[in-house]
């Protein structure tokens, strides 16, 4: 996690100011050097005060191909790759076990 905190802190004095870091859970890895990953996050309702349960997949791209599905991985908004892809992966935090 340090490396990655200090990527950060590099593109943020380049002036491209903070990017975003969200985890999440592989769905597909039947694409080349593109993962769908699925991001959960909670959100509060505006009038019963209970939080919901939220979700977006995501196209990311991975470069080396090292993810499988059920990997947990860290990913990071990147300049637009592709029509869908403006994300990139930074790390595989946990691998699933086959």
């Amino acid at each position: 996690m340090t490396e990655n905190v200090a990527e950060l802190k590099t593109a943020e004095e380049s002036g491209r100011g903070r990017r975003r870091v969200v985890a999440g859970v592989v769905i597909s890895a039947k694409q080349e050097k593109t993962v769908r990953v699925q991001v959960e996050y909670l959100v509060k309702h505006g009038r019963y005060n209970k939080y919901l349960r939220k979700r977006t997949r995501l196209q990311v791209h991975d470069e080396q191909r090292e993810c499988k599905v059920g990997d947990k991985v860290e990913i990071m908004e990147c300049r637009p790759i592709s029509k869908s892809k403006i994300w990139r992966l930074v790390r595989v935090v946990e691998k699933v076990k086959e």
